[in-house]
């Protein structure tokens, strides 16, 4: 903004109130989406069901895993998490006990939602409130509590940049939270990852470990952020970088483990169950391994796989490729001319680890929207790749009614996965393009996204210059130097981090 820019003068409509208003707006347009599958109807026997008939979930693509989950989990029938079991029978008869497949924080955020309902339905059956099927109230108070989540998002991205509002406009308005924000439960997780950013901004290094901790046991993405905070302490150890990342990482391993551990010890077989499904799961859908083998007609790594058999070698290499990557990305940091930001490092991270696995579920490219925001903040880069993703949902519900029943093949639904996959190593090379060559994009490369101390003014050892003299009207113009936002304005202004060669010795002038 220019040096005299009028802001401030709306006391109501603050750039915070603005984007919350666009996020609310887009958040009630996705749970509009997802209105079509909480219909209800009467069965013949004049029973109340929800209305999930002729595949109304992939027509009207309004489909959600809170809903199936709510009955498959045990949560309608008031079973706790990771104690209760249930039972799957096989086609030769013989049953297996599953239980809770979701992290011990998801797990129990739906057991949470699952008691406001059955309190919400006692108290309709005795005021006058408005209710309905147990599993729409369920879907409507998770659903609460998913919209607040973003809203934290977008507040956090906000805080984190708040010289650019128009970032936290663009988390508010993506495509990704309009279709997915309600598909699973990943908004209560990218919250807190993007609140253990901005506490690592604040230079609260406990706090950000204790959000990634709670977050890594919701879902399993927040303490991959663990690698950039290492790799930009190490970057950044003179100025107290690691012992800050140090403190990050052990908070975030002890509240990891004060999180899991009593689960753990009280039913060690449904703590383990999540573990256990991502073993033994085979490719999904919207992985490139699966595109792979509906392209070639290549049976995979494992061959052929009987119900239950975990396929070994994609998980052995998978997780060689992940290692790889996380290696390359630790020497992009290390060769990089100026320390790296966290969310560059933290958007490159995330986005490896979801190129190479087998799983990349619809709702995991949340995960990426605010961490591409701070890392490249390009408006039309990043809606194109936003918009490109969120399309991927439409041939994959498609698909899934068959041709004969006026959906979609596959192929359609994979050329999509394949393009979102593309733009998104695009996105990649463009981020490592900034880390390595920081001078070449001025007006957009971001700020570093881990201040590790209080900003510092440039010094120097020579005398400074007796200012010039400049006629008071130019300077009511806003006249007498380089126009800000220019190139010599740039040159002249100090940088946010000095260079160890740049700051004074003890014993010098400056």
């Amino acid at each position: 903004m220019g040096r005299h820019a009028l802001v401030g003068r709306a006391r109501w409509w603050t750039p915070l109130r603005v984007v919350l208003l666009l996020a609310v707006v887009v958040l009630a347009l996705s749970w509009v989406g997802k209105a079509a599958c909480l219909q209800q109807y009467r069965t013949a026997d004049g029973v109340l069901a929800l209305d999930w008939r002729n595949d109304r979930q992939y027509v009207a693509m309004c489909y959600s895993d809170t809903v199936p989950l709510y009955g498959l989990e045990g949560l309608a029938d008031d079973g706790v998490p990771y104690r209760d079991a249930w039972y799957e029978t096989a086609e030769d008869g013989s049953r297996t006990a599953r239980y809770m497949e979701y992290p011990v924080v998801t797990g129990f955020f739906q057991y949470l939602n699952a008691q406001l309902t059955d309190g919400w339905q006692w108290l309709a059956q005795r005021l006058p409130l408005p209710t309905a099927l147990d599993v729409v109230v369920y879907f409507d108070v998770t659903a609460i509590w998913l919209a607040a989540a973003w809203l934290v998002v977008v507040w956090a991205v906000l805080m984190l940049r708040p010289e650019r509002p128009w970032d936290a406009a663009l988390v508010a308005l993506s495509p990704l939270a309009l279709v997915h924000a309600f598909t699973n439960f990943d908004t209560l997780t990218v919250a807190l990852a993007t609140g253990a950013l901005l506490a690592l901004r604040r230079d609260r290094p406990v706090w950000a470990g204790v959000l990634l901790g709670i977050g890594g046991a919701a879902k399993l993405y927040p303490l991959l952020l663990l690698l950039p905070v290492l790799l930009v302490g190490w970057r950044r150890r003179s100025e107290g970088g690691l012992p800050r990342a140090g403190w990050t990482i052990g908070a975030a391993v002890v509240a990891w483990a004060a999180v899991n551990l009593p689960v753990a010890l009280a039913w060690p077989r449904g703590w383990a169950e999540f573990f256990l499904l991502n073993r033994t799961r085979p490719a999904d859908p919207d992985s490139l391994w699966y595109s792979l083998y509906s392209f070639t007609g290549w049976s995979g790594f494992d061959g052929p796989l009987e119900s239950g058999q975990s396929p070994a070698v994609l998980n052995t290499i998978t997780a060689v490729l992940m290692v790889l990557a996380f290696a390359a990305i630790a020497w992009l940091a290390l060769r990089a001319p100026r320390p790296p930001a966290v969310a560059e490092l933290a958007f490159l991270t995330v986005s490896a680890f979801l190129l190479v696995n087998k799983v990349w579920s619809p709702q995991y490219s949340l995960w990426l929207v605010p961490l591409a925001v701070l890392a490249l903040p390009r408006w039309r880069l990043l809606l194109a790749w936003m918009t490109v993703d969120a399309l991927v949902w439409v041939p994959r519900m498609y698909q899934y009614l068959g041709v004969a029943n006026k959906g979609l093949p596959p192929e359609p639904f994979l050329v999509t996965v394949l393009v979102r996959d593309a733009v998104v190593v695009a996105l990649c090379v463009l981020v490592v393009r900034q880390v390595l060559r920081p001078g070449t994009d001025p007006d957009r490369a971001p700020e570093p996204a881990w201040p590790v101390g209080p900003r510092r003014p440039r010094t120097s050892t020579t005398p400074a210059a007796a200012p010039t003299a400049v006629p008071a009207r130019a300077r009511r113009r806003g006249r007498g130097g380089p126009p800000e936002g220019t190139r010599a304005a740039r040159a002249a202004a100090p940088e946010p981090w000095p260079s160890r060669a740049a700051r004074p010795r003890p014993g010098t002038a400056g």
